[in-house]
């Protein structure tokens, strides 16, 4: 996992590197969060109940304008659900458990910035994510040979900047991301089980030109 994401984490450093000598304001950064999440059941429109999470990141914003800007982040994402059911290789079905789903992600995102002074922002695009791992946490039992290692799927968010030097802001934002994959490798031909998960996260900002 620590070469995956140094690998990414290289390739941000590069896109923003190129970007700012060809178009001019980038900002780059970090941001930490926490999550809740859970799946749905699309045939039935049943969801599970919610797990805690935690999520960390590297984020580029390259700015076409004053308004407009491309995000590509780069997250470890603690996903999953709770009060699920398992059943092992004998048979047996155990009740109440939970699932946690360790997925890095890279959302790509374009960003509004509006207000007297453009630091508020909504972001809205796409998100793929491979999972890292996954563990039924009761009995800290592997289980990631059951899911698909790609997930992917919709991220909106919204948050304000507040400056605090000349080149680096402090931010908050509430980010949300809804999946259209199944995250199981083997399910009926008529229903999907897809992740959801609502973050609050904070962060630091710093622009060049």
């Amino acid at each position: 996992m620590k070469k995956i994401f140094t690998t990414l984490a290289i390739i941000l450093g590069c896109y923003s590197l190129t970007f700012a000598q060809q178009k001019g304001s980038v900002e780059f950064g970090a941001n930490v969060g926490y999550n809740n999440s859970y799946v749905n059941e699309t045939y039935s429109g049943n969801s599970s109940d919610f797990i805690s999470g935690v999520n960390a990141g590297l984020f580029v914003d390259s700015y076409f304008s004053n308004a407009w800007s491309l995000k590509v982040e780069v997250n470890y994402d603690q996903k999953g659900w709770g009060n699920g059911f398992y059943t092992d290789q004998n048979g047996t079905t155990y009740d109440g458990v939970n699932f946690k789903l360790n997925y890095i992600t890279v959302p790509v995102l374009a960003s509004w910035h509006f207000g007297y002074t453009n630091n508020w922002y909504v972001h809205f695009g796409p998100y793929v994510g491979f999972l890292m791992s996954a563990k039924e946490t009761t009995d800290n039992i592997d289980v990631k040979q059951v899911f698909n290692t790609v997930d992917g799927g919709l991220d909106l968010g919204i948050g304000v900047k507040i400056p605090i030097s000349n080149r680096a802001k402090i931010f908050f934002e509430y980010d949300g991301q809804a999946g259209v994959v199944n995250i199981f490798k083997n399910s009926d031909d008529y229903s999907n089980v897809e992740n959801l998960r609502s973050s609050i996260n904070a962060g630091i900002n710093f622009s060049i030109h």
